[in-house]
């Protein structure tokens, strides 16, 4: 198995999203890409912890690919928004992938500059290519909460 982690605005969604895919063994949502150790929603909201909502993907490599797992990235939000998905304003709402292993950093760019000039965008990318750091995993009203709850953001 191995671990993938993007940030693409609200990760209720993008949670929906990846748990849905063949190949996807399991997936939470967290923060991640900031410098406050355990942070709460409150704190991430509060824009002082340098931390995006992201979502842990764990898959099978036999199963699905790197870079399919970056094709269902770049479809499931705005990847030209900086610091917003739709109604959703913030720094903790930003576009990245936080990389794994060198091989996972490679694809990544390769995929970005790919559809960055490929003209399916009408602006540029915007996306940050960045290592993963320490993924803390948000309070369990969060995991799987469109599940729990109803609802979904129309991915």
């Amino acid at each position: 198995m191995e671990k993938a982690t993007f940030a693409a605005g609200c990760f209720w969604g993008v949670e929906d999203v990846f748990a849905g895919i063949p190949g996807v063994v399991s997936t939470r949502v967290g923060y991640t890409g900031g410098h406050t150790e355990h942070p709460t929603y409150r704190e991430v909201c509060g824009h002082d912890t340098g931390h995006a909502e992201a979502v842990e993907v764990t898959f099978d490599p036999a199963r699905i690919s790197y870079g399919q797992l970056l094709d269902v990235f770049w479809e499931c939000h705005d990847p030209t928004q900086f610091n917003r998905q739709g109604p959703d304003v913030g720094d903790q709402y930003r576009s990245a992938i936080f990389y794994h292993s060198e091989e996972q950093r490679r694809v990544a760019a390769e995929s970005l500059e790919h559809l960055d000039h490929s003209g399916r965008l009408r602006r540029r990318i915007v996306t940050v290519i960045v290592p993963a750091i320490t993924f803390w995993e948000a309070e369990e009203y969060h995991q799987k909460y469109h599940q729990k709850h109803g609802g979904g953001c129309g991915f």
